[in-house]
Order: C-alpha cells, then structure tokens, then sequence
C-alpha cells in the first residue's frame, strides 16, 4: 500500500501538520519541498534497484514520511529529540481528528489479530485488527482513508470497522510476526496431530531470520520456537517462562522486571516446544522427571548471544524458563549503571586496590552480574590474569579465563579456587560463596595477595560481615581479608517520553518512611504512560547501591562481638549511604518513583 495520496501523505500537508504541531518552522519546510525530489531519487539508489525503470518505480514507492525518516530531523520544539516515524503518524492523526495508537504487542491475542482477516488482505492493504470495543472492530492502520478495504472488512466479518492511526512499521512488522507465528502454530499442530512425528531432532544452532516468508512444513516448530526468541530480543526481555497449564501452553515474559503473558498456545504442542528447547540445549529429552540445566548459543543479527536453560517437573508436565544474557546488558560502563558520583569513586577504589576481597550482594535479579562483569572489564588489560569461578559460566568473555563448576566431579567453587592459586592469577571473581569451603579459599587468596570478587546473599551491605561470621570465618581473618561490600537492588526508571512533575507533602512520604528533611511539599517526577513504555510510566532499569568500606572501626566492632544495629550506626556515621537514601536520591532526581523504592527497600523500612 503507498501512502503518496496528495490530500492527505503530500508533502505539503504532511509539512503543514508538522508546522501546526510545531515540530518544524516554516523555512525547513519549504526546504524539504525543494530537497524532496533529490533524496527520493537518493533513497531509490538505495534500494539497489538495477535499471532506469526499476528506479522509477522504486520512486514512487517512496512517501514524504520515509523522507523524513531518512532525515532524522530534529524537533523544533525539543532539540534534543528528533522526528520519528511514530510521530509523524501520532501528529498526521491529531490534524485528521483521528485517535493514535502506538501498538503493544503484548496486548494483542495472537487468534483474534489471525483469525479475523486473511494474511495477504491485511499485508496488501495494511490493516491490523486489534481488538473488539463497543461492539466494534478496532483496525490500526497508517491509512485511515482507504475506504474500499475498510467497507471490505466490514463486508467481510458483518462488522462496523473503527479505524486508529499506527506508523506503516508498526503494523507491517506485526502482521508478518503475528500471521507467520500464527502459521507456524498452526501447522505444526495439525501435523502433529495426524502424523505424532519427533520434533525435536532438529539443528541446535540457531540463527534468526524474518518471519517475511511462510517456513516450510517440516520448520513449523522450529520457526515458532525461533519466533519467541526474535520477540524476546525485541521486547528486551531478561526471561522467557513457558509453563504447561490444563487446556494451554502459557508463555510469558520478564520485561523490566515484570512477567507479562505473551501468548497461550495450544496445549498439544507443548511437549514439542519443550522438546525443540531441549535439544537446542543439550539436554535429555527422554527425561522429563528431573530438573535439567544447559544453555543455548544463538545468532541474531551478527550477535552472538548466550540463553541459560532450566526445565522442572510440574503439575501439567515440564516448565522451562529461559535466561538471556545480553552482552550489552551484562557489560557495561561502571558510569553507566546507577553508582552516584561519590559511590563511583568508591567502588573504584575498592576494586583498583591490590589484595583483599569485594563482596557485592543483593537477592537474585538485583543486578550483581551486571557489576562484577563490568568491573572485570574495567579490570582486564594484557598486564592482568583475570580468572572466574562461575556457576554456570554466565558470558564468555575473550580476556577472562573462566571455568565452570561442575559439582558432579567434585569441581566446586572451594576446590577451583584452590587449584588456581597455581595459575599466577591477578584477580578471581568467584560467582557465589556459599560455603565454608568456599569462603576460607577466598580468604586464603586475598591474604596471599589477590584481588577477589564475589557475592553473597544478604539483605544490606552491614550483614554481610555476619554472614561471614556464621559461616565459620574466625574475626580475625574477616579484617585482614574483606575491603568492602556493595548491596545492590534494581528500580524501573521513569520513561523519559511520559514523565511529568508533580507535587508530594513531605509528611505523606515520611508516612510511607521515606524521609527528606525540609518544608514544603516536593517537586517530583512519574511516567504518566505512553506509546514508548507500553503505558507503564517506567522504561529500564537503574541500580540504587549501598557501599560499605571495612574501616578499623567496624573491625573493632567485629570483634567486641556488636549487634547488627551497633554496627549499622558506626557504618553511617563514618559515611554509609544507605540503600533506601541512595533511592531517595534518584527519586529526587526524577530517575524513579518513591513506590520503586518502597518496593525494592522493603526491609530498610
């Protein structure tokens, strides 16, 4: 479908809807009429079209808004953002008196978009239908005027159509995932239904490609399953949960630290998923009554990209959840990840130290991962002998030398981490100590003059020298070897696009326990909901931290034998922040909402 009709995808009325919505001055519009013809000519070339003709008609193909795409304009009113696709359509839609909609995928269900109009009808004519609203079908489209295919739809399903304005990306994109996913589904259920054949003897490396073309009928289940992790990658989700339920295959996703339900398929192609899953991670297919544990090496866009699988028994059959380990999210910039000025020097200082031992904690999915791979690589030079000690090997990383526990054979965290004091390492990062054993084996290297990482799992960073103490560590051997421990926790951040002030009493925080001193009421910042963050108001995650350095005061404390809150005091009067101010402080900034800190320093309370 073009969208090159002069009345409504001109050039000149696409430029004066841009202008009302003050997105562009008058002079850069009669710019863009005077450069339109070059740069679709440009863009044709672009195309790789062979011939003159070709050409011409790879031209015409070519509207105004993929003009302004190319261009990146930025907007007049925002300099600091640009004019996207999506905003060309959200401000074409206010001057034709027509409701927007960015779509979120996660909210359509897969049989109503497939079952209500044919694949060719609704790429030919780009219509998506989305859902049923006061008795009427609900079409997104970038062409609300195409009239003929609307009254076809109505004809066609003996339904009123109520057309909503989406960018022709948008719902280009979905119908090719939607209608391919749903293809795949549905033949692999019918072909499995007539013919019971193995689907799980089938490649393990798995490339991702576009769902443009219908897979051939032997790929039904590959294609399905590859689907899921294309949609994974695209929604940037951490974990992907498919659960055996009475009457349905549930799959669902963690997106911002949230599981969303993502699709329900029919319960008769459960087994094959699982199976396809499970020979793509080594695992034994055979064995369904056992916990299994493997991961799954894929290649998406030239990226390769790491999938920790575990599968367990349930009620209705086996459950898999799988983890991706984005190597963008995994390393990253220290600067990056949420420390505040004064915490970033710090933490460096902790970890640029010659000998002694680091500890990060927080509970699981706090980002700790996240913190000691960036610090390796912050670490890593051709100088330095990094080695890890990890369960299982979470990232391969070139400049680590990294050795997974296998406590089959007896190769556990203790029994690594005394073997590979014979390798001359600079720095171990250990993934967890979870032991005695463990834990005397890192102390032993840090006394010897190495620089150890690793995690524990406590509630704040003052507990953590407890910790130690009660897993058999004498005081005497915690001074000389522990430096410092981070804790850690993760808070949605607000989405940049929605974010708004408003105004909070102090007293009601401090009800809440959220205390800042001062008068008068607070000027603070939440997402009211956009097409960018799925209507939630949060887009991403950021760390809140609480550093604590081991001084000679706490030391003397360890050995008096003080309480918790003794040692608490003296930790913040020699310059702790704790994790609940460190949030307060990034509220204060307008990085979060106080309810993400409510719910993440629930224990600080």
């Amino acid at each position: 479908m073009h969208l090159n009709s002069d009345r409504y995808f001109g050039a000149k009325s696409i430029c004066q809807a841009l202008i009302s919505g003050r997105l562009i001055s008058s002079d850069q519009a009669r710019d863009l009429l005077c450069r339109e013809r070059k740069i679709k000519e440009k863009l044709a070339v672009q195309t790789d079209r062979n011939t003159p003709g070709d050409r011409r008609g790879a031209l015409s193909d070519i509207s105004f808004i993929d003009v302004l795409v190319y261009l990146n304009l930025k907007r007049l009113d925002k300099p600091d953002k640009v004019i996207d696709e999506d905003l060309i359509f959200k401000i074409l839609a206010e001057s034709w008196h027509l409701p927007y909609k960015k779509i979120d995928p996660l909210k359509l269900e897969l049989n109503f978009v497939t079952g209500t109009i044919s694949r060719s009808f609704a790429l030919r004519h780009l219509l998506l239908p989305l859902q049923m609203k006061d008795g009427k079908l609900v079409v997104a489209t970038p062409n609300p005027f195409n009239h003929e295919a609307i009254d076809d739809v109505q004809r066609v399903t003996n339904l009123k159509v109520s057309p909503i304005v989406s960018s022709k990306t948008d719902v280009a994109r979905l119908i090719r995932e939607f209608f391919g996913f749903h293809h795949s589904i549905s033949a692999a259920e019918n072909l499995f239904s007539r013919t019971g054949v193995d689907l799980g003897n089938l490649e393990r490396f798995v490339k991702l490609g576009n769902m443009d073309e219908p897979p051939s009928t032997d790929q039904h289940i590959v294609n399905a399953v590859n689907h899921l992790f294309s949609y994974a990658f695209d929604q940037k989700a951490s974990d992907v949960h498919i659960e055996p339920k009475r009457d349905i295959c549930l799959v669902r996703m963690r997106i911002d630290g949230a599981l969303h339900t993502v699709y329900k398929l029919p319960k008769k192609l459960h087994n094959a998923v699982i199976s396809r899953i499970k020979n793509l991670s080594a695992l034994d297919m055979a064995e369904k009554r056992r916990p299994q544990d493997g991961r799954i090496k894929m290649l998406k866009k030239d990226q390769e990209v790491e999938i920790r699988v575990s599968t367990i028994p349930v009620a209705f059959g086996e459950k898999v959840v799988m983890r991706i380990m984005d190597p963008e999210i995994l390393f990253q910039d220290l600067e990056s990840l949420g420390f505040t000025p004064a915490d970033l020097k710090k933490y460096k200082k902790l970890i640029t130290m010659p000998f002694g031992i680091v500890l990060v904690t927080g509970p699981t999915g706090s980002g700790k991962s996240t913190t000691l791979y960036s610090s390796l690589r912050m670490l890593s030079s051709p100088e330095v002998n990094i080695t890890t000690i990890e369960d299982p090997i979470e990232m391969i990383h070139e400049e680590f030398n990294q050795i997974g526990v296998q406590t089959a054979i007896d190769v556990t965290f203790g029994s690594v981490l005394r073997n590979i004091m014979r390798q001359d390492p600079d720095i171990i990062m250990v993934g967890e100590i979870r032991d005695l054993e463990t834990a005397k084996a890192a102390v032993q290297a840090a006394l010897t003059g190495h620089l150890v990482l690793s995690t524990l799992h406590t509630n704040d960073a003052v507990s953590t020298v407890f910790r130690l103490l009660d897993l058999g560590i004498p005081p005497y051997l915690i001074h000389s070897a522990l430096t410092g421990v981070v804790a850690q926790r993760l808070v949605r951040k607000i989405c940049p696009h929605c974010a708004q002030p408003f105004e909070m009493d102090r007293r009601e925080l401090a009800e809440l326990g959220l205390f800042v001193p001062g008068d008068g009421p607070l000027k603070l910042k939440h997402g009211k909901g956009c097409m960018k963050c799925r209507n939630t108001g949060y887009s991403g995650r950021i760390g809140i931290y609480e550093i604590l350095a081991y001084t000679r005061g706490l030391k003397q404390l360890t050995t008096r034998k003080a309480n918790l809150g003794d040692m608490r005091r003296t930790a913040r009067e020699q310059g702790l922040i704790p994790l609940r101010a460190n949030g307060i402080e990034k509220m204060l900034e307008g990085q979060t909402t106080y309810q993400e800190i409510l719910r993440v320093t629930w224990e600080q309370g």
